[in-house]
């Protein structure tokens, strides 16, 4: 399982599409062992553009603040499974209590 997180001052950031970087975990999802983390620098976003990125990246998982319905959408077809309302903690932490079925989530902070 490949984790895709968007990241600003070493934290999620609520709004994946004005990240400063994207963090990528490899989770072992049998012994939720992380495997590998990776720093990524993001294309200029533009509408469509991330999900696509994140799939060719290997992403099956999206944890992000908030994401627009149509954004939503598309990561779906990119089959990336999304989860939403994510507080903004350090990607290590909300990896870990992410696969130990502990993440807890609000509400979607995004209304577009």
């Amino acid at each position: 399982m490949r984790i895709a997180i968007p990241v600003s001052q070493g934290k999620l950031a609520q709004h994946f599409g004005h990240c400063e970087c994207f963090e990528l975990i490899d989770v072992d999802p049998k012994d939720s062992l992380v495997m590998g983390r990776e720093l990524v620098t993001p294309p200029p976003h533009e509408p469509g553009v991330l999900p696509a990125w994140l799939a060719d990246k290997g992403a099956t998982v999206i944890l992000a603040g908030g994401m627009g319905s149509r954004a939503v959408q598309l990561f779906t077809a990119n089959n990336i499974k999304v989860v939403v309302g994510v507080p903004d903690l350090d990607p290590l932490t909300l990896v870990q209590t992410y696969v130990a079925g502990d993440l807890s989530t609000g509400t979607n902070v995004c209304d577009h």
